[in-house]
């Protein structure tokens, strides 16, 4: 592809482009260091670096058009470069690369999953259901990006544009109908998702996360609504009633609505819901339809996330005994509730809840099955929200009988600094401090008695642990597994 044509992405006319600056374009990029000959190299200005500061060391690596940001739009040439001036650098690089990529999600249904907690199982759901019903599903999220049976590892829940086109690219050539995206607010924020056709989007909830990125809780709110304010009136918009915002997006959106729920009246409702401890049962109320849900996944906020699936593939004119089947033969998805198998009487899960709310869910799901005790492994990340650690300190001592604070990801900040933080929101004498994390894996397996309950918490299917000045292999479903099978643990 040429620049006048690939410009047309920019609302610009390809005769503003002179002869002498017209090129074969062979990539696009953000990073000056990934830029090679015929690139087209977009300056942003990010959190802690300006592009422009790297504008001639794109052009020494061979980069021939540059992109900058201007109050007002201009094109010019400039020796062995064409300058473009844009308004906005982030939308622009994500509309180029959807131009460079030839608009690929046109071919495939993209569904985005938004909201604080429930992503990426719904995610898992749908990609099950969707299969089992014949269809050919790709997922991109936190966990991994998966399509025609490659597995991609995840370095962010919704990738730069720039990836993000190129995998879309691929999932094209590998004929997938469907794409189940999680799309996080730091994505909607930063317009990666620019240049995307949404086929449908599904809101789950709205708790307090990523506020030392966003101003405040409405700015947080604003970011995942401009996903349904963007929906065309033939896309679909599926929202969690029962949630104040999930009700206010359906004030915001052009799309067809279906509302999903448990207290409110909604078009897919759960009624009847036994908890066990090895099921979920519940009637799903669909319009005229009741399924019988037998679900290995337990929890009230895993019923939510049955119905937020169950609500996108009833779209799909799936038979509803192939959805009720494919709900019940579901089994599981990496750190999300996950079992360590026990032989010694007590039950330990894995789970990735790093928000007062994920916490609250999680260990309510789990008093609702009747343990004896709940043991809480958990801390906070480090260089993200501090406001949410005394919060998360206070939900886990309210709810669970016993408690260890310890390192999650510190990243650049001392362990023992984000644990004071956490204990500022502690008012009983329920938990003690192990910094180090294994140890602290190590001391709740020790501790735990016959019909107890030990949450690790934090890190979910992540086998990585970030500190200042290294990442250390760390996985703690295998910590626990080894402490399991030692006779000192």
């Amino acid at each position: 592809m040429y620049l006048k044509d690939l410009v047309k992405a920019l609302g610009i006319s390809p005769y503003q482009i002179q002869p002498e600056d017209n090129f074969l374009i062979s990539g696009i990029t953000s990073n000056s260091k990934a830029v090679k000959r015929g690139f087209v190299f977009v300056a942003i200005k990010g959190t802690h670096q300006n592009g422009e500061s790297f504008i001639e060391e794109a052009v020494s690596r061979g980069a021939k058009a540059i992109i900058v940001h201007s109050s007002w739009f201009m094109v010019h040439g400039m020796g062995n470069r064409v300058i473009i001036k844009v308004k906005d650098t982030r939308r622009a690089l994500a509309n180029l690369a959807a131009k460079f990529y030839n608009q690929p999600s046109k071919d495939i249904k993209v569904i985005g999953v938004t909201g604080t907690n429930g992503k990426t199982t719904i995610t898992y759901l749908v990609e099950h259901i969707l299969s089992e019903a014949g269809f050919n599903p790709a997922v991109m999220g936190t966990v991994n990006y998966r399509f025609g049976g490659k597995v991609l590892p995840s370095y962010n829940t919704t990738p730069g544009p720039v990836e993000l086109q190129s995998l879309l690219a691929q999932m094209r050539d590998n004929k997938v109908d469907y794409l189940i995206m999680e799309v996080s607010s730091h994505a909607l924020s930063q317009s990666r998702t620019e240049g995307i056709k949404f086929n449908s989007a599904i809101f789950t909830n709205l708790t307090q996360d990523h506020l030392d990125y966003h101003k405040n809780f409405q700015d947080y709110f604003s970011c995942k609504a401009k996903l349904f304010k963007e929906l065309d009136p033939r896309s679909l918009a599926i929202t969690n009633i029962d949630d104040p915002y999930g009700k206010k997006l359906l004030k915001l959106t052009k799309a067809k609505k279906i509302t999903y729920g448990i207290k409110a009246r909604a078009d897919f409702k759960a009624e009847d819901i036994e908890f066990g401890f090895a099921h979920t049962n519940f009637k799903l109320v669909a319009p005229n339809k009741v399924l019988h849900i037998k679900s290995r996944l337990i929890g009230i906020h895993n019923v939510y996330n049955i119905l937020a699936g169950a609500a996108f593939v009833s779209s799909r004119k799936i038979d509803f005994q192939v959805i009720e089947e494919a709900l019940n033969n579901f089994r599981y998805v990496p750190g999300r509730l996950e079992r360590v198998n026990s032989s010694n009487g007590f039950s330990v899960f894995v789970d990735y809840a790093h928000t007062e709310d994920a916490l609250k869910n999680v260990i309510c799901a789990l008093r609702q099955i009747g343990p004896r005790r709940i043991i809480v492994v958990f801390g906070c990340g480090g260089d993200r929200d501090k406001t949410k650690r005394p919060k998360m300190g206070r939900v886990v001592s309210s709810l669970a009988d016993f408690s260890i604070i310890t390192s999650d990801n510190p990243r650049s900040e001392n362990p023992l600094s984000i644990i004071k933080d956490i204990r500022r929101g502690i008012t009983k004498n329920n938990y003690s401090v192990i910094a180090d994390r294994a140890e602290a894996i190590k001391k709740s397996l020790k501790i735990a008695r016959k019909g107890d309950m030990v949450l690790i918490a934090g890190k979910g299917h992540e086998n990585y642990q970030v500190f200042k000045d290294k990442t250390v292999v760390f996985d703690d479903k295998e910590v626990a597994k080894r402490c399991l099978k030692s006779t000192n643990y």
